[in-house]
């Protein structure tokens, strides 16, 4: 029977499942339980948000979590990352979570692996959405490097 399970949930990860958001660990990750009871980290494929440290960090984790915290979603899995994290594309009803993230001013698009958001962003930037408000928002990657450099000092 853990054998089927486990099928189960291998070809449901490479091709989408239906599962219930028990967490929010920051603005493009959350922690999903599967309809086997199995507990699922998904890494929002296409966008990078800030990191909970840096500026729009929480507000991007608390967006994320009012559109879908103890929500059922359709994740369609992208393959994995190299933590071994689902990538995914989130969907309320027809509502793509990843786009509206970006859309509202919460994520970039992470166009180093995909350029599937940049209309959201430009539209974003546009309309001075969320972290666009700011006069220069650090990107996350730019952020996380400049930290990396700071603690090899």
């Amino acid at each position: 029977m853990k054998i089927i399970a486990a099928l189960f949930l291998a070809f449901g990860l490479l091709f989408g499942f239906s599962a219930k958001v028990v967490k929010v660990s920051d603005g493009d990750t959350i922690t999903v339980l599967t309809q086997n009871k199995e507990s699922v980290k998904v890494r929002l494929y296409g966008i990078d948000a800030p990191e909970t440290k840096q500026d729009f960090g929480k507000a991007s984790k608390q967006y994320l979590s009012s559109l879908i915290a103890g929500k059922i979603v359709e994740v369609k899995s992208g393959g994995q990352d190299r933590y071994g994290r689902v990538l995914g594309t989130i969907y309320l009803g027809s509502t793509d979570i990843n786009a509206k993230m970006v859309e509202d001013g919460y994520a970039w698009a992470f166009v180093k692996y995909s350029k599937i958001y940049t209309a959201q962003q430009l539209k974003a930037i546009k309309n001075k959405a969320g972290l666009w408000l700011q006069k220069d928002p650090q990107a996350p990657w730019d952020f996380r490097k400049a930290k990396k450099k700071h603690k090899e000092r």
